[in-house]
């Protein structure tokens, strides 16, 4: 078997041998590992046996086509973060929304400069990377958060949304179906960072926080059990505040400064200092920082 540890594992997926053979030969010339598929279904089974890092993909294929390929890895869930670079005749852009629509991170055209592919690969494999590290440290800290497309689909989710959704019954429908339904419809009002948004599922009700972009396709957002207690509320009863201190302190958490908590809560920033220092008071403490542990304590539990 091979190793993936001693070097990134690359899936070429080409109909041409002759391109398949030149490809091959410039990634060991990195000291990258490369597996070949020369159809669709064959890519699909090597992906899900051997994961590799990341799949350069032919677009134009007979029998299943390149955006074909790159929709069935993005509907896996195993497989659906791994990054798929289009390799296309085509520069029109038709074709190039359709490799992104898709799934695709990026395309480059044949004939294919070498080291133009290399550094894409590259900056692919670190992207996937220090994301892959955000994920795992959100899962350590118990996080509630996931990820979704511009449609709505899911990207990747933290074990705790997962053990959530698991609870409803038909909740693989529900994830593919009813889930990016109502996602897409609220992303496409452009939600600003902190904006809620409340999710139906099987007469439950969710809240959504829009926590900003991890890229320009990838949309970060923390799941909520309306049937709780909100974040604030918690904060104000475990801390002994008032709702607009709890509020003032739940976006200090989220590392807002004073300017942008003023205009997520539509004060000046001069109210928000003031509403700050008293939470510092009653906290016993000296700083935002100081003041943003002792909340946190009492989230996610």
């Amino acid at each position: 078997m091979i190793n993936k540890a001693d070097s990134d594992l690359i899936l070429i997926v080409d109909d041409s041998p002759e391109t398949l053979g030149m490809l091959n030969a410039a990634l060991e010339k990195e000291n990258m590992t490369s597996l070949v598929a020369l159809e669709g279904n064959q890519a699909l089974s090597i992906a899900s046996k051997m994961m590799p890092d990341i799949i350069l993909l032919d677009a134009m294929m007979p029998n299943m086509d390149g955006f074909e390929v790159c929709t069935h890895l993005k509907n896996d869930p195993q497989l659906r973060s791994i990054p798929v670079i289009f390799m296309t005749g085509l520069s029109d852009t038709q074709s190039v929304i359709k490799g992104f629509e898709s799934g695709g991170v990026d395309y480059i055209t044949k004939p294919i400069v070498h080291s133009e592919l290399i550094a894409r690969i590259r900056v692919h494999l670190a992207n996937t990377r220090l994301t892959t590290s955000v994920q795992n440290a959100m899962d350590l800290a118990g996080q509630y958060i996931f990820a979704v497309d511009k449609n709505g689909s899911l990207l990747w989710l933290t074990p705790q949304v997962n053990q959530l959704l698991e609870k409803y019954e038909g909740h693989d429908l529900w994830e593919s179906k009813a889930l990016p339904a109502q996602l897409k419809k609220w992303l496409n009002c452009s939600p600003s960072m902190g904006m809620e948004f409340t999710l139906s599922i099987d007469n439950e009700s969710h809240k959504v926080i829009y926590l900003g972009k991890a890229s320009d396709n990838e949309f970060l957002l923390r799941l909520l059990n309306n049937n709780t207690e909100s974040e604030a509320s918690i904060i104000q009863e475990r801390l002994s505040l008032t709702p607009r201190e709890a509020e003032v302190l739940l976006w200090i958490t989220k590392g807002k400064t004073n300017k942008e908590i003023g205009q997520i809560l539509e004060a000046s920033p001069k109210t928000i200092n003031k509403h700050s220092e008293k939470i510092y008071k009653k906290l016993e403490v000296d700083n935002r920082t100081s003041a943003a542990s002792k909340a946190i304590q009492f989230l996610d539990h």
